[in-house]
């Protein structure tokens, strides 16, 4: 393993061109055919073959930040005719010790019928989501889509407060209750078929 321990890198900087030599590891991404830095930290290059694996290790863990194409845990705070706003808690596994801004604007909610749909009826206050990160448009929040099946809601409470279950892909309902909400639902694939698959 070789270190370049010269190079010191932050969040979203540049490090090198990708292609047949270069590739993104851990602590790294690409993105328009280069590699950029999802930490702060070191650089190190693990060399196999004809190949360098780019990797980025950080003396402080915590310094990773939501990157295009990752799936991230949220929480939404405000709801409007046009978008939402959340707060992402999780990057994949990783609880982060900040949260970060993220907006989920109407147009990325589902990947078809995206004229009919209504936020009030995809998200409120205090839902909890998975969502992916979208490629930067704006400096200091993520943009973000659940305009996939495994993406939207996971965790809702019902207007009792009580935890609802999902009952289709638009509706969960309250067990106490049974007054059924819309919300845009997450197909969660148990982790035993993920494991098969």
């Amino acid at each position: 393993m070789t270190d370049i321990e010269c190079i010191i890198c932050v969040p979203g900087q540049r490090l090198f061109s990708s292609g047949k030599e270069n590739i993104p590891g851990s602590g790294t991404y690409e993105q328009l055919g280069y590699i950029y830095s999802k930490l702060a930290g070191f650089v190190k290059i693990v060399k196999d073959k004809n190949i360098n694996r780019i990797e980025v290790h950080s003396v402080m863990e915590q310094s990773i930040v939501p990157a295009p194409g990752d799936i991230v845990t949220g929480m939404i705070t405000l709801v409007n005719q046009r978008f939402c706003k959340c707060t992402i808690k999780c990057i994949g596994d990783i609880v982060l010790t900040r949260p970060y801004r993220g907006i989920l604007r109407r147009e990325d909610v589902r990947s078809t019928e995206k004229d009919k749909i209504e936020m009030y009826k995809s998200f409120r206050s205090g839902d909890i989501i998975l969502a992916r990160v979208l490629p930067m448009t704006e400096a200091h929040t993520y943009q973000l889509s659940t305009a996939e099946n495994e993406l939207g809601v996971v965790i809702a409470h019902s207007e009792e407060g009580t935890s609802m279950i999902p009952v289709s892909w638009t509706e969960m309902q309250c067990p106490r209750t049974l007054a059924k909400e819309f919300r845009k639902v997450a197909k969660i694939v148990p982790e035993e078929l993920v494991n098969e698959l």
